[in-house]
């Protein structure tokens, strides 16, 4: 028989042991939908869209919304980037449902325009194709209106403030070598960014991935997290491997995607790391009619036992943000 002496003792060292214990960390796993349209897709000749980014197809609108509805159904709420054009469609209920169930909707600029440029030429095709709309303006004044603009297009049309900004296309660097670029983002309101999208390894085309291959890919997800910048702007990298990188450079079959994925997204968990799944609804609904991406990284956060969960881009921010 334990004397009372000795469970008294016994039990003195396990609360100290309960009190000094941090919980655990949430692994945080973000699925974010660019809402645009995507060169190649549908039909691999498509290049169009380079110019129409924001002219939403029908099959673009139905597929975000049943991603969201399945997001949402396992828990977690979607963040979506608006590129502003789509706003001058006639119908943006499509939207306002969104929002309603609680999505995130954030600015991906109007015309889908190069953050980076320094010449008027490389900021959007359309602005190469028809100078006049910005002739006699900078380039960065260009790039901060097609921002700030966005801003106003959702708050008249959806009635909601941006939620964040992504940058079109991903930098290996993120921001880091333009200070002024955060700056401008901070000016226009923006408290984090999602910019940066690390290097990884890509088969050549229609090859598949290998183990090697697939290890590296998660090895980049895993070292590239979130961080403040000496500006205060929090960047929130895209994860790879995003859907354009996978089908449209690497011409993959959605299993190899699905394989990927899957790995990326256990390893997530492991660590209690932050996931930000990159996708295009425009690029999904033709490689992924029947959602098993979205459904298998869903899946993974239900059965983890609670060491998931599904979330916005603003949540993963919020405690890296000075108050």
């Amino acid at each position: 028989m334990i004397t009372r002496r000795a469970f008294l003792a016994a039990s003195a060292v396990a609360a100290g042991s309960l009190t000094a214990a941090e919980p655990t960390r949430k692994a945080r796993i973000a699925i974010t939908l660019d809402l645009e349209m995507s060169r190649n897709f549908p039909r691999w000749e498509d290049t169009h869209w380079d110019y129409e980014k924001g002219n939403l197809n029908d099959e673009t609108k139905k597929y975000t919304l049943e991603a969201c509805r399945r997001i949402k159904k396992a828990g977690g709420a979607a963040h979506c980037f608006v590129v502003g054009r789509v706003l001058e469609q006639p119908d943006v209920d499509w939207l306002k449902q969104l929002a309603l169930a609680g999505h995130a909707l954030g600015n991906h600029t109007y015309d889908h325009v190069n953050v980076l440029a320094t010449k008027p030429e490389d900021i959007q095709f359309r602005f190469r194709r028809s100078p006049w709309l910005i002739e006699g303006k900078s380039s960065r004044d260009v790039i901060a209106e097609n921002i700030r603009v966005t801003n106003a297009a959702l708050k008249t049309r959806v009635g909601v403030d941006a939620n964040g900004f992504r940058t079109p296309g991903g930098f290996a660097n993120g921001l880091k070598d333009r200070p002024d670029i955060q700056k401008m983002l901070l000016e226009l309101g923006f408290r984090w960014v999602s910019s940066q999208y690390p290097a990884h390894p890509i088969p050549k085309p229609e090859q598949e991935p290998d183990a090697a291959t697939i290890a590296k890919i998660v090895d980049v997800s895993k070292a590239t997290q979130p961080i403040a910048y000496p500006t205060g702007l929090v960047e929130i990298p895209m994860s790879p491997v995003s859907d354009i990188n996978a089908f449209r450079t690497g011409r993959w079959k959605l299993e190899w995607f699905l394989k990927t994925i899957r790995a990326i997204v256990e390893s997530t968990i492991s660590n209690s790391g932050v996931f930000d799944f990159l996708c295009h609804p425009s690029c999904m609904y033709v490689v992924d009619p029947q959602f098993q991406t979205i459904d298998t990284i869903c899946e993974l956060v239900q059965k983890s036992a609670g060491k998931a969960e599904i979330v916005t881009l603003d949540a993963i921010a919020r405690p890296m943000l000075k108050t």
